[in-house]
């Protein structure tokens, strides 16, 4: 039975280049996946694009085309990415001048755009699905609204002989199932194998996370060789069996353990998993161990899609000030204690305008809290944080401030001190009618 291997090259926007490179090398691929935006990296992207029209695309796709691109051509690996973040077109024009200095010719590159929906939702009437609010709350806030767009357009750019597709926001595993869709020639209506391909694609979407990055935790799982982390093949069968490896010699592993967690990562229902392609039903995934580091995936399955798209929604909601000071040897923790309460002080005596204010001690109570985090030890160093939410940008400089004036206003030995302020980009959700979005394929060819 035909099989292709898609390998994942990223898993997020500042992922290691080098494993990708080995994938290209040394992983007998047929496609290569650059899952890079997250919800918050597209309204970052978007307030770069309003600044230099010629911005707004990953930050590191430079880098990575000039890792892979020639040997991809060379080898016949077709590139999929999500890099175009908030500009596509410019993120294709990129690859193209990169293209050309590598000396490439013969390349077409196809970027996918229409996820940037922000004219619709200002124009409607939506609600923010994680409150129930209504959206215009917030309309004139709004940085950006892109919408999660399937399969449909990559497939298109590859039956138009694209070897490079950038694209703004699209269900990560539509950028894995695409190319299935395409090579196998599988109907966007059968639900089921479409179910099964979100499988392979959710499983592959992280890339490290799944080859036992995520998943160590040393006495507990080890995990050897992170430091040279493969990343994961998918070796897919026309029947949508699969199987989950990794490049020989590679670090890291792939095991029952590591495909299991990854298929539970970021699932609010597992029999529902809501994408622009299909419901997607993980109830009956089953994994087997075929060999070292080889796990064979069945069962996935699904139902129709929705008649409605998710928007990913980013709006300014505040700003944030933040100090940090550290304070070590005995005492350490009274020290910053005590430099805490200073802070908190000093706010309320100058008048420092907040909405919320985070006082903690790195180490000691920053994650989980005082009342869970007490320890019964005194540890040698600690380090003191205080962050305020606030409405401008003034009010958020003056708390990182207050934090640096501990130098000599403040108990003894601190040290390292830092400051900043910035604003705050939050993200929200919300169902917008398919109809209402379309998707556009530009072309850059050399």
């Amino acid at each position: 039975m035909r099989t292709i291997r898609i390998g994942s090259g990223a898993g997020y926007s500042g992922d290691r280049i080098e494993p990708a490179v080995e994938l290209v090398e040394k992983g007998d691929i047929q496609y290569l996946i650059f899952e890079c935006l997250a919800e918050r990296t597209i309204a970052i992207a978007q307030q770069a694009k309003m600044k230099d029209p010629n911005a707004g695309y990953d930050g590191l796709l430079a880098q990575r085309m000039e890792a892979v691109l020639l040997r991809c051509k060379e080898k016949g690996i077709k590139i999929i990415t999500n890099m175009g973040a908030a500009n596509p077109i410019a993120g294709a024009q990129k690859i193209k001048e990169i293209a050309q200095q590598l000396g490439i010719s013969g390349l077409k590159i196809a970027a996918v755009t229409g996820d940037d929906v922000v004219d619709v939702v200002r124009d409607g009437e939506y609600t923010i699905l994680e409150t129930g609010e209504k959206l215009s709350k917030i309309k004139d806030n709004i940085v950006s609204a892109n919408a999660y767009l399937g399969t449909k357009p990559i497939v298109e750019a590859l039956r138009n002989d694209a070897d490079v597709i950038i694209t703004g926001r699209v269900a990560d595993p539509a950028l894995f199932m695409a190319p299935l869709l395409y090579e196998f020639n599988w109907s966007e209506e059968n639900w089921n194998i479409m179910g099964q391909g979100t499988v392979i694609g959710h499983l592959l979407e992280c890339a490290g996370q799944i080859t036992g990055g995520y998943f160590a935790d040393p006495g507990y799982k080890d995990v050897q060789g992170l430091a040279r982390l493969g990343f994961p093949i998918a070796q897919v069968q026309e029947d949508g069996t699969f199987v989950i490896t990794k490049v020989p010699g590679s670090g890291g592993k792939v095991t029952l353990a590591t495909c299991k967690e990854q298929l539970l990562y970021e699932i609010h229902n597992p029999a529902a998993y809501i994408t622009p392609d299909v419901v997607a039903d993980f109830t009956g995934v089953t994994f087997t161990q075929i060999g070292e580091n080889e796990i064979q995936v069945t069962g996935g399955k699904g139902q129709s899609k929705t008649e409605s798209l998710k928007v990913s929604i980013g709006y300014v909601d505040s700003y944030m000030g933040e100090g940090q000071i550290s304070y070590a040897g005995p005492g350490a923790v009274n020290r910053g204690k005590l430099a805490l309460e200073i802070v908190e002080e000093r706010l309320k005596l100058i008048g420092v305008l907040y909405q919320e204010l985070k006082l903690d001690l790195i180490g000691i109570d920053s994650l989980h809290g005082s009342n869970l985090s007490k320890t019964d030890h005194e540890p040698y160093e600690v380090r003191a944080r205080v962050t305020g939410r606030t409405q401008n940008m003034k009010e958020a400089v003056r708390i990182g401030n207050e934090v640096e004036t501990l130098y000599t206003n403040g108990p003894a030995g601190g040290g390292g001190a830092t400051k900043s302020a910035k604003q705050v980009v939050a993200m929200v959700s919300a169902l917008v009618p398919r109809s209402l979005i379309n998707y556009k394929l530009h072309y850059e060819v050399i």
